[in-house]
């Protein structure tokens, strides 16, 4: 009998699943990195200001408030994957204006014109759920739902190597191109995968 696998907009009514997930799913496979998804929409300067306001030194707890007031705003964004009522996927996906210009990940996902192109920046999957379809049908919601927001396309940012990096967070090559991307650019290791809708 195939999975069914059911995706939800992440909305601030879902983040008790999402903070299940990224504690207690996400990273089993004794991955060295915790993160709840939050640096990518901080600037340099929004990660100075709350490390330095930080008191105390469990990171990770620091990294899940910031996580929960972004997603209480709106500012993190995309979708939970759940199997059997239990969320065991997620993927960033926003509007690449809402990303910042001077991120603390070095990574440039930032465009100066809203509402145009949706950016894809993280997929984590549960070790147990990988290479099940979780991240294909993760990326078609946020396909559809781009779609349905008036945007013009969605991009991906994928690194290329030979084997699988317990780092690497943004889906391989190979998964944009099975749901009809096409490369754009790249920079050294970075492949700009772009869908036009």
């Amino acid at each position: 009998m195939a999975m069914e696998i059911t995706i939800k907009n992440l909305t601030p009514e879902l983040l008790i699943d999402y903070f299940d997930f990224f504690e207690n799913r996400a990273f089993t496979d004794e991955s060295p990195y915790r993160c709840y998804c939050q640096m990518y929409q901080m600037s340099k300067e929004q990660q100075k200001e709350e490390m330095d306001n930080f008191m105390g030194d469990d990171y990770g707890l620091l990294a899940k408030t910031i996580a929960e007031k972004q997603i209480k705003s709106g500012m993190l964004c995309g979708y939970l994957a759940y199997v059997d009522g239990k969320a065991v996927g997620w993927c960033n996906a926003n509007d690449r204006a809402n990303f910042p210009n001077n991120p603390c990940c070095d990574v440039l996902f930032h465009s100066e014109i809203p509402q145009c192109e949706m950016a894809v920046v993280c997929f984590e999957i549960a070790p147990e759920y990988r290479g099940k379809g979780i991240d294909t049908a993760l990326l078609n919601s946020v396909i559809l739902g781009a779609k349905e927001k008036g945007f013009l396309s969605v991009v991906g940012f994928p690194v290329k190597r030979s084997e699988r990096y317990e780092w690497d967070c943004t889906g391989p090559v190979r998964l944009y191109e099975k749901v009809g991307f096409q490369k754009a650019s790249e920079h050294g290791d970075v492949v700009i995968m772009k869908k036009q809708l």
